[in-house]
């Protein structure tokens, strides 16, 4: 049997690293001029790298880690399956043990009547299932010209040309020509950043209604549906005023659009709950799940389809879309498996009891840090918005990220993994952790931004834009 094991110095693997890895989201020469950073094993909320180092994920991976790392259950389920069915599709009027299971799981879990699912390998594809989902949907009934969906700026919904397309970050429309016709656009709910004078709860509402006046621009019967996160986590955990979602789910209920709530992120106990729409009272049409329906552990996303949706589009032919692992048998068993334990465990329940609010308070005391202007958080994702003027929440005159790079690095030294988002910091460790590992993961935080700030006080970068 073939072991893959950290048999090489780091060195050597940094250098065949740098020879044939393209990474993501990367500047490739510059990483390969520093070298790479190489995890060789996990257990827990921990990582070891090459050179023994111990790491405190605070990022669960990508997000995505919920149940933590080494749980030998998936690897045994997923080692049964694949001696029983490796794989095998699910087009051609055929189905499997493990698919059906998990999709009638997920059918309990969700809320509303979200009791069909469509199957991916990711996000990124669920998200672009659901454009020409919604798009033959209304084809389907009549309506060909409701193509339009919009958007948020600063949202994520992948890197595929749809979900990047459906995403409102300008670098990733600046490459390969996006976004993609008929998508539209309004602006995010971060009133920390874009609020000015407005009280949360006036500038929720606005950033709100901005949905309404951009279906009255673009016309009813053109437009076929708004795409939203509950938080935007890639965004940098912005956690919209109270004002803002019970606003849009009047505005698309009193529309002829649906709604897809996109839970790639804040799905599988994230948020405290089973989902950020639960969270927020959201009654979506479509639900973008994946990252934490099987802990990261095996590939697998899909969309989570209302009965009515899936009534029309099942009705109305062959639907021409799918992929080759759409409900892999492996990936399926895991991830019926991880929901096994986040239940059985009662893990969601203990992030919104316990630990969550455990967290919570201890991350709220980072807004009296001289750094920190805003410190915000919900069940296991939280963010801080570092400046240099507290009282005007103001930016710092560097380009944007400069600080929060200086942030990150910072981190990667004490043994942490906290991520920057521009010049935000943000969390999302696995739902497992402890109290104690709170308290450990939360002197790190500080022990980093204490170094942050006298870095950046005494290199001259104390400046507001």
């Amino acid at each position: 049997m073939t072991l893959i094991s950290n048999h090489m110095p780091t060195e050597e693997l940094q250098r065949l690293d740098a020879a044939h890895h393209m990474h993501p989201f990367t500047a490739g020469a510059e990483l390969n001029a520093r070298g790479v950073r190489v995890i060789t094993q996990a257990k827990g909320v921990t990582l070891t790298d090459s050179d023994g180092k111990e790491i405190f994920d605070a990022m669960a991976g990508l997000w995505c880690v919920n149940i933590g790392y080494g749980r030998e259950e998936l690897a045994q389920v997923a080692a049964r399956q694949m001696n029983q069915l490796p794989y095998y599709n699910t087009f051609f009027q055929t189905t499997h043990v493990p698919v059906i299971a998990l999709s009638k799981r997920l059918a309990d879990l969700a809320p509303g009547d979200l009791n069909h699912v469509f199957y991916a390998g990711s996000g990124s594809e669920a998200n672009d299932t659901n454009i020409r989902l919604v798009r033959h949907y209304w084809a389907a009934k009549g309506k060909p010209d409701k193509k339009v969906i919009i958007s948020r700026r600063n949202a994520y919904h992948g890197s595929t040309l749809g979900g990047a397309s459906l995403g409102g970050m300008q670098a990733m429309h600046a490459q390969g020509g996006l976004p993609i016709p008929d998508i539209a656009y309004i602006d995010q709910p971060n009133w920390y950043a874009e609020g000015g004078d407005s009280s949360p709860e006036d500038f929720g509402l606005e950033r709100a209604r901005q949905l309404e006046a951009k279906i009255a621009e673009l016309g009813e019967d053109n437009v076929a549906a708004f795409i939203a996160e509950p938080v935007q986590g890639a965004g940098g955990v912005i956690i919209p005023p109270s004002t803002y979602w019970p606003e849009l789910q009047r505005i698309c209920d009193a529309h002829e659009i649906l709604l897809i709530v996109d839970e790639v992120i804040c799905g599988f106990g994230r948020t405290g709950n089973w989902f950020g729409s639960e969270t927020y009272g959201i009654r979506p049409d479509i639900m973008t799940i994946a990252k934490g329906l099987s802990s990261g552990y095996q590939p697998i996303g899909g969309s989570l389809i209302c009965d009515e949706v899936a009534d029309v589009v099942n009705n109305a032919g062959d639907f021409n879309h799918g992929y080759t692992y759409s409900g892999h048998p492996v990936a399926a068993a895991v991830a019926l498996e991880n929901l096994r334990i986040l239940d059985e465990e009662n893990i969601v329940t203990n992030v919104r009891d316990v630990t969550g609010p455990y967290l919570a308070e201890k991350w709220a005391q980072l807004a009296d840090h001289p750094l920190i202007g805003e410190a915000k958080i919900v069940g296991m994702m939280g963010s801080v918005a570092m400046t240099p003027d507290k009282s005007a929440r103001a930016p710092f005159s560097s380009d944007p990220g400069v600080v929060g790079t200086i942030c990150r690095e910072n981190c990667f030294a004490n043994g942490l993994i906290m991520r920057h988002v521009g010049d935000r910091m943000i969390i999302s460790p696995p739902l497992i952790v402890t109290k104690s590992d709170i308290d450990t993961m939360m002197r790190l935080v500080v022990k980093s931004l204490d170094q942050t700030y006298a870095s950046v006080k005494a290199d001259g970068l104390l400046n507001a834009a």
